[in-house]
């Protein structure tokens, strides 16, 4: 399968830094369990599915991390392995998903600490996610939960993170899917392509 970041249509697939910045805000200000879920999936960059099994004990507050559960790796095999893989996190945002979801209780609590944080199905969770696009004023044709996971392989990248990280942070088994990121325009991109603008840009200001 040939992965892209534009659909059939030409359009992106992912939001740009502005967009994933106003996606934020609208979490902040939405709170409760659909803000603090849909800034995971934000941060994160984790699969929909992925965020919707964590459980109180996979929050590493030591370590300011979530530890997901890779969900899709050999989903051939009759038995897979589901390898585990830490993605840091702001300390700021654990405090955000305490303070919603009381997940440093839950811990001290055998039981509660398997249980799901947001005991939802898929359908519910996506449906939550397009609600904060909509209150972010996001395209309609990145209002959906894949959009976030590729905006944040975009900003990694971007920010010249190593593609071996994104590949772990992500949860991708090949590293050539990761690679995908690496088409999107940039900051060194842009700044050489404005040199060619330059002369064009003088001529239309006099």
């Amino acid at each position: 399968m040939e992965y892209s970041l534009y659909d059939a249509d030409g359009r992106r697939k992912y939001l740009v830094p502005v967009e994933r910045t106003r996606f934020l805000q609208a979490c902040l200000d939405v709170k409760g369990p659909t803000g603090s879920f849909c800034v995971i999936l934000a941060l994160t960059g984790a699969r929909i599915t992925e965020v919707l099994q964590l459980t109180p004990e996979r929050i590493d507050e030591a370590n300011s991390a979530i530890n997901f559960r890779t969900l899709k790796q050999n989903k051939k095999q009759k038995n897979p392995i589901r390898p585990t893989r830490a993605v840091p996190v702001p300390r700021e945002v654990l405090m955000f998903l305490d303070g919603i979801l009381h997940y440093r209780e839950a811990q001290a609590d055998p039981k509660r600490a398997k249980e799901r944080l947001w005991d939802w199905s898929r359908t519910t969770g996506w449906r939550r996610v397009k609600k904060v696009m909509r209150i972010a004023s996001a395209p309609s044709y990145v209002a959906m939960p894949k959009a976030l996971r590729h905006a944040f392989g975009v900003e990694a990248t971007m920010e010249s993170v190593a593609l071996t990280m994104v590949q772990r942070w992500l949860g991708h088994k090949q590293i050539k899917t990761t690679t995908i990121y690496t088409t999107v325009v940039g900051p060194e991109e842009r700044q050489l392509a404005e040199r060619m603008w330059r002369g064009f840009l003088e001529g239309i200001g006099r």
